[in-house]
């Protein structure tokens, strides 16, 4: 592993939070990111670091402080803040206790905090306050982890370090942990590290520089050595090629989405839907199958910090049968059926050592392997997903190196159900509670002012969303706005209406990036202004491709997606006033616009069978915001500018006075109403509604 201290950058830290924080936390700072920037060292919140020092109180007193990560901050970007500072003497004091319960143990730390206001810090606070040096850094390292999880652990690592670490056997994270690592530094204060079997490495300094790099050496030399001893390969049983595994992820993706999408209870939101990741290289490939991939795969986790994001077993599918949707559908049924009673009587045969007050996590596996395809990971949205797969994949390649060289030896399910059901890890789980969380959207011509209006209300409320127009600048800048908030909730998507192939290629991309679709907002639209005796039939067909063909593919791709994943969603589609109230010189917008509506109408019969609802959006005219103005009303604009002689912020008021309400409808109040529909607010299909401020002409009937 790289030493990667950089005195320059060092100096930056420096130069950026020495004056507020101090030399010491701004250091500390510099080599906390650092070590969470190796994926080989922590992921996800994982590992802690910490730095003593002096901190003067309001009285002008000086305390001796403990600055500690706070629980389930990330290394990669911490800042000096998510070190909030503690009195460390009255820290100490707890080490003649006996013993604490959690909840005991985080009041008496946030008891001591210097600021009131600060986050809590991490269940190790005490662990680091015990050991008398001034830096002390922890980390989970991959070496470390595929050394201390096997059966002849200890030897390995005596062989490696000799006497240089001390060498500490499982503890249960939290209050004992901390007197067990205190009595052992005691008892050897001149070592350079600890490691804590199952667990990860700790090493200390006087230092920022020194602890980060007595961290590094110690990693290092486990790395060579299971260099040295671990092939990292398993016995294949066949060879799966990348482009199969991408295949059969792609054609079974929603429906797996749509096994695990768990019921509710509630007829207008029936199921609890997931988002899926998948691991498909060939890495995984390889591990899927070999001889010994599902005895290494349902084997305990390397470590019991990773259970609150992947459960402590993966569900494991022998001989998948791709070949047959059916029976393969039958298949995973039946064994995602097993692993969730599997889960329930593992949770029945110790909840009654379970903290009071904590709920029970879904039954559902977070991750699933599959010969011939890989692995795939689940999560409430695409983070929790991605935390899956990343430590998966850290999980995967440390048991092949196990596997490699000797025997695997995890926890036993006493320390997993301990550590798994605490409320100091269900803390570190995100309570985010968004009506669209799990769900997958898709917008046609997401570039223009209603289709990006809609798509950052749904982003908002916590959907998935695919953005899809013709290829282009308008696309690309609409997803790069898009994507600084909502990061990878949004998707950029090509998409042509009028091709069948591109129609699937964009419903395939989305299916494999996030497993299925549960939302179709069918947007893209042409306009025309020109009198029907002068029209060419040329210009009317080019609006007829788009908003009639391209209508009628969307709706019907989606029907058959919807059907194969099986838990019912929702198309709405963004009609317009002109259906109801159709305009002169605008007869080829208003005919196919009609036509499309039409055919939403029909799909509300037809779909209802499957829990699919459709409904309708019925907008006046929307003008646009700033530079991402409406592509209807470049076209149309123009004219009716000409044709009153007015300029286009008269024209917007033309619109706006003559509607009862004497209101500007804008792309936001669009999506107000696809919102409705989206989040299931009443039982309804096949309805409209209008956004037009009140046009008695276009009230639908």
């Amino acid at each position: 592993m790289d030493f990667r201290w950089s005195d320059a950058e060092a100096e930056q830290f420096l130069s950026q939070f020495a004056s507020e924080w101090g030399e010491d936390l701004a250091l500390r700072t510099y080599t906390s990111r650092l070590l969470g920037s190796e994926k080989a060292l922590v992921l996800h919140g994982g590992g802690n670091t910490s730095v003593k020092g002096d901190h003067v109180n309001v009285v002008g007193e000086q305390v001796s402080a403990l600055y500690m990560k706070a629980s389930g901050f990330d290394l990669a970007v911490i800042e000096p803040a998510g070190h909030p500072g503690l009195d460390l003497r009255n820290l100490h004091k707890l080490r003649s206790v006996s013993d604490f319960s959690d909840e005991e143990m985080v009041r008496e730390i946030r008891t001591h905090l210097l600021d009131y206001r600060s986050p809590t810090p991490s269940i190790e606070t005490l662990v680091h306050a015990f050991i008398p040096k001034k830096f002390v850094d922890h980390s989970h390292a991959d070496a470390i982890l595929a050394l201390t999880n096997q059966r002849n652990g200890k030897q390995l690592l005596e062989e490696i370090f000799g006497g240089d670490v001390t060498i500490l056997d499982y503890v249960k994270p939290g209050f004992q942990l901390a007197k067990a690592v205190a009595e052992a530094f005691a008892a050897n204060p001149d070592k350079k590290g600890m490691i804590w079997m199952k667990h990860g490495l700790v090493t200390w300094g006087e230092n920022a520089r020194e602890s980060y790099e007595s961290h590094i050496k110690l990693v290092t030399l486990a790395e060579k050595f299971l260099a040295s001893k671990s092939t990292g390969h398993l016995a294949l049983t066949n060879t799966t090629s990348v482009n199969d595994a991408e295949y059969r992820w792609i054609k079974i993706a929603p429906m797996l989405r749509g096994l695990l999408a768990e019921p509710t209870g509630d007829p207008d939101l029936p199921y609890e839907r997931v988002i899926l990741r998948a691991l498909t290289d060939e890495r995984t490939l390889g591990f899927v199958d070999s001889e010994v991939g599902k005895k290494l795969a349902l084997s305990p986790p390397l470590t019991a910090d990773h259970l609150i994001r992947t459960k402590a077993f993966p569900m494991w599918v022998d001989e998948p049968d791709y070949s047959d949707d059916g029976a393969l559908r039958q298949q995973l049924k039946q064994v995602i059926e097993v692993f969730r009673r599997s889960y329930v009587e593992y949770l029945d045969r110790h909840w009654s050592s379970a903290e009071h007050g904590l709920k029970r996590f879904s039954s559902n596996p977070r991750a699933l392997l599959m010969p011939g395809l890989g692995a795939i990971c689940s999560g409430k949205d695409v983070v929790e997903a991605d935390i899956c797969r990343d430590i998966l994949a850290q999980t995967l390649d440390i048991k092949a190196k196990i596997g490699g060289m000797g025997d695997y030896d995890g926890l036993t399910e006493e320390q997993i159900f301990a550590q798994e059901y605490r409320s100091l890890q269900h803390a570190k789980v995100s309570l985010l509670d968004v009506r669209l969380r799990g769900e997958v959207g898709i917008v046609t011509g997401a570039a223009g002012a209603i289709g990006s209006g809609v798509a950052r209300a749904l982003a908002q409320n916590g959907c998935h969303v695919a953005l899809t127009d013709l290829p282009g600048e308008r696309l690309d800048s609409l997803f790069e706005e898009l994507s600084v908030e909502f990061g990878s909730r949004v998707l950029n998507v090509p998409l042509d209406v009028t091709s069948q192939t591109s129609v699937d290629e964009a419903f395939n991309t989305v299916c494999s990036t996030w497993g299925g679709i549960d939302l179709f907002v069918v947007n893209a639209g042409l306009a025309l202004v020109s009198s029907l005796s002068e029209m060419k039939l040329e210009d009317f067909q080019r609006l007829e491709r788009v908003n009639i063909e391209g209508t009628l593919l969307v709706l019907s791709s989606a029907a058959r997606l919807l059907e194969y994943q099986g838990t019912g969603g929702d198309v709405v589609m963004i009609s317009t006033k002109n259906v109801f109230a159709p305009g002169a010189n605008f007869g080829a917008y208003s005919a196919t616009k009609a036509a499309g509506h039409q055919l939403a109408r029909i799909a509300s019969l037809e779909m209802a069978e499957l829990g699919v609802r459709v409904n309708m959006v019925s907008p006046d005219a929307v003008f646009g915001e700033k530079e991402r103005k409406s592509g209807l009303w470049a076209e149309v604009g123009p004219d009716r500018m000409r044709a009153r002689g007015l300029d286009e912020e008269q024209l917007q008021d033309y619109y706006r006075t003559r509607n009862l309400l004497k209101s500007r409808v804008t792309a936001q109040h669009v999506a107000n109403a696809v919102l409705f529909f989206a989040t299931r607010q009443t039982p309804t299909t096949g309805a409209t509604i209008p956004v037009d401020g009140g046009l008695p002409d276009s009230t639908p009937r």
